[in-house]
């Protein structure tokens, strides 16, 4: 039995015997499946690497049985097997949605593979037209170099870099000389870029297209060129990038690498767009605990199954187990987002940070009695529009944001008293208006302690009655 299965096995007598809602079962299942992404992989057969593997890839070119073949072969010529993962530093946050095909190369390291993390401050220059509906602004060095410098801590938690390579492309890319570059991009046929849709759609709409975002994929390509590379992993935004790769490995002599495209993650905000930092729908990893459990909990439940595929060590079976927990009623959708918020606080903060932000956020939003809640935010000035103490409270960055949050519901005054709790719903209209007077007109007589409700964030509104 491999020591995979046994975590497995422990995992499983807790998901399908114990009360899921305990904090003690919670604290023992996180333990587990944290402990799991250390987890020593290298009794896995190569055909088991591979189908692990693959479990978790949109695609795995060109099958799984080539990815075990591969392993086998370099074992045979006494190498190890090379996987690789590149990030350009456009920003300086990497988030969760980065941290995707992360864990699979996190797979890799575990298994006894060498793995190769590139962070690319020379392709961060030309910024990748992935996805893009128009010229990506130009980075200056000063930029990038803020943007990379913390960018090996921020991904720490995912591999050890005592054993794994943190390389900086710019370190080969500045030596390839134009004699290079000409030999390498007359055996690539235009059409090969262009067959991209992103670029076909913005020629049809008369938008800018550079040949510096033609030639991304091709200078992106160097990298694996550079490490021999036997296997990159990537989301699938860039799979068309890695099949260039392929090319220009081949192109240049090499064998050319596997590839394994990962699924993308929608964003916390629920509308279906991808997770990215240009839309404000993340979670970054240096985010404290506190806030990325919070994050998580805000997604729409709809997710919860995708995010665990996505984001933590749990294998198929033990997701079935949940699914039909929830099905059979002995199983809330709620309890299982708690552990799903705690399986990613816990891959970041560790098992007691979890447990510590999970409490916490039950007794901010999971009781009734808000007044148990220690160290909530005050409002002592009343005389501001809601617009202006929402913002100057951190809870949103704009008018905008605020009457999103009141037209989806969520904008909220609460009186506790020892009759219980009321909540008055604002509408997007009244988040113009001064605080006191709503106050006034909407708890008018009404005594006991005033609260604030914007989403899931609460403060304190503090009155001279």
């Amino acid at each position: 039995m491999t020591r995979l299965s046994q975590s497995v096995d422990r995992a499983t007598a807790l998901l399908t015997g114990a009360d899921l809602a305990a904090d003690a079962t919670v604290r023992e299942l996180l333990t587990e499946t944290t402990q799991r992404r250390s987890l020593d992989l290298s009794d896995l057969a190569p055909a088991e690497q591979a189908a692990l593997i693959a479990a978790r890839s949109q695609e795995l070119q060109p099958s799984a049985d080539a990815l075990a073949e591969r392993i086998i072969s370099a074992d045979k010529k006494g190498r190890r097997f090379i996987a690789k993962f590149g990030i350009d530093p456009t920003g300086a946050e990497v988030h969760l949605g980065h941290s995707v095909p992360m864990l699979i190369l996190s797979r890799f390291q575990r298994m006894g593979h060498q793995v190769v993390f590139i962070v690319g401050d020379m392709t961060a220059k030309i910024g990748d037209p992935s996805g893009r509906s128009d010229d990506r602004p130009a980075l200056t060095d000063e930029d990038i170099a803020r943007n990379l410098a913390t960018y090996r801590q921020q991904v720490t938690p995912f591999f050890d870099f005592d054993r794994a390579q943190f390389r900086h492309n710019g370190d080969w890319l500045r030596q390839i000389t134009l004699p290079k570059i000409i030999e390498i991009i007359s055996q690539i046929p235009v059409s090969m870029p262009l067959q991209r849709e992103d670029f076909r759609k913005r020629l049809d709409a008369g938008q800018g297209l550079s040949l510096a975002e033609l030639m991304y994929s091709v200078v992106m390509a160097l990298d694996s060129v550079e490490t021999n590379c036997d296997l990159e992993v990537g989301g699938i935004d860039q799979f068309l990038n890695m099949q260039m790769c392929r090319k220009v490995m081949d192109v240049c002599g090499q064998i050319p690498e596997l590839v394994v495209a990962t699924s993308l993650i929608e964003g916390t905000d629920g509308t279906g767009a991808k997770m990215s930092k240009s839309k404000g729908n993340y979670v970054p990893l240096t985010a404290p605990a506190g806030e990325i459990f919070g994050k998580i909990m805000s997604v729409p439940d709809r997710l919860v199954e995708p995010y665990f595929r996505a984001l933590s060590e749990w294998l198929d079976p033990e997701l079935a187990i949940t699914s039909e927990r929830v099905e059979a009623g002995t199983l809330h959708p709620m309890d299982l987002k708690k552990i799903l918020a705690g399986e990613v606080t816990a891959a970041i903060h560790g098992v007691d940070a979890a447990m510590k932000a999970r409490e916490e956020f039950v007794a901010r939003f999971s009781k009734r009695t808000f007044g148990e809640v220690e160290d909530l935010p005050t409002i002592a000035d009343l005389s501001q529009p809601v617009t202006e103490v929402v913002k100057a409270l951190g809870f949103a960055k704009s008018n905008g944001d605020v009457r999103r949050v009141a037209q989806q519901n969520g904008l909220r005054l609460v009186v506790e008293s020892d009759g219980g709790q009321e909540q008055v719903t604002l509408s997007a209209d009244e988040t113009r208006e001064p605080l006191a007077t709503l106050v006034k007109d909407k708890l008018d007589g009404q005594t006991g302690d005033f609260y604030l409700k914007v989403g899931r964030k609460l403060a304190r509104i503090i009155t001279s009655a």
